[in-house]
């Protein structure tokens, strides 16, 4: 987890976003345990937003905010090896 976290906080750092709007109402560690409980436990983003005190729109965003930055970050990129052969639909 300290590595998605420390992968997070570059891709913030980064970006230096100015503070304008509201503060998040979850920390970074929470926002990645969240990420981590709907990938994990395939519920829905409903609940999973109401155990963590947060709309469904939000834990959605949060989702694909933590997603996008892993995905910047390549450090969690799945092998791109294709299986080759015969009988593959």
């Amino acid at each position: 987890m300290s590595r998605i976290l420390v992968a997070i906080q570059v891709e913030q750092l980064q970006k230096h976003v100015s503070a304008k709007g509201r503060p998040p109402k979850l920390s970074l560690e929470d926002q990645v345990l969240l990420c981590l409980s709907y990938w994990r436990e395939y519920r829905t983003l409903f609940h999973i937003a109401t155990s963590y005190g947060v709309s469904e729109p939000t834990a959605s965003r949060i989702v694909r905010h933590v997603e996008d930055c892993l995905i910047r970050s390549n450090l969690f990129n799945l092998p791109k090896d294709l299986p080759e052969g015969e009988g593959i639909d």
